[in-house]
């Protein structure tokens, strides 16, 4: 037996991504600064210590001024974590979601960006469709992550098929060799969603989850977080830097999503996040 289902009303989910596009637009997270400052104490090109000044100052302009943080204000990801004992109520979820985005990208003056077709390129003017994504969960909660990404990094995104029995070495040099391709475009330093296993699909879907971690943090497993340690390593050890200016700075954070997959099968997706890490994640 289940308990008595807990009502959320859809006009309370669309008030909240209004004021997290707001958040996410202004203001870096602290921790998201804390990392460029690291970053910036670590390096010893003064070419790249000049980058991160600027990247900071940029912050700190935008914060106050409440200017966007980038001038490509990104499309717009909603994921949401919902609870099986939930019941929606109001407007279907998908109208209320788009309502949200169109309604806070006018308000804030934020730059559309979204083409109804993607052969026709006929601009929506409104920044909608969101890309909207539901998992559905135990319990009577709803967790919701708003994610803005800039095109530029977005066009960096990689996917390879591996060998089931190619070794991890190979998954490093896969994502060394696509940073190091990638060069200045992505707009580094970087945060790297990294989805491992699954289908194509759902290794895509998990590179960009997996950003939404929080940086500062390690992945539970101590295996995944050795990895992350290494591509880390790995990665800054290429000397991009700090928007492709050389230094130590290429890579801020890296973030691994694992999950399971076929025995003959072996995915593994990257998402490069620009320098502008924007989301934030409240529950209901």
């Amino acid at each position: 037996m289940t308990g008595p289902l807990r009502k959320i009303d859809t006009a309370v989910i669309e008030d909240n991504i209004v004021r997290m596009i707001f958040d996410a637009s202004f203001r870096l997270l602290p921790e998201v600064e804390d990392a460029f400052s690291r970053i910036r104490d670590c390096e010893k090109s003064e070419a790249a210590r000049m980058t991160m000044d600027i990247i900071i100052e940029n912050s700190r302009i935008a914060r106050e001024r409440q200017l966007p943080l980038c001038q490509d204000c990104g499309s717009v990801s909603v994921f949401i974590e919902l609870g099986q004992s939930v019941c929606l109520c109001g407007a279907p979820l998908p109208e209320a979601v788009d309502r949200a985005v169109a309604t806070a990208y006018e308000r804030f003056y934020l730059r559309k960006s979204i083409v109804g077709d993607p052969l026709e390129r006929i601009n929506t003017g409104t920044n909608t469709p969101a890309f909207l994504h539901v998992d559905i969960v135990p319990g009577d909660r709803l967790k919701m992550s708003v994610y803005l990404k800039g095109g530029g990094s977005e066009n960096m995104t990689a996917l390879k098929m591996f060998r089931p029995t190619d070794p991890a070495e190979s998954v490093i040099d896969f994502i060394e060799e696509s940073v190091v391709a990638a060069g200045p475009n992505p707009c580094p330093p970087l945060f790297l969603g990294i989805g491992i296993g699954g289908t194509a699909d759902a290794a895509m879907l998990n590179s960009r989850k997996a950003v939404l971690r929080g940086v500062g943090t390690a992945h539970p497993n101590p295996y995944y977080a050795d990895l992350e340690r290494r591509i880390l390593e790995r990665v800054n050890d290429t000397g991009v830097g700090p928007l492709g200016f050389g230094g130590a700075g290429t890579v801020a954070a890296v973030f691994i999503k694992e999950a399971p997959a076929h025995i003959a099968s072996l995915p593994v997706a990257l998402n490069l996040n620009c320098h502008s890490l924007r989301y934030r994640t409240v529950e209901l």
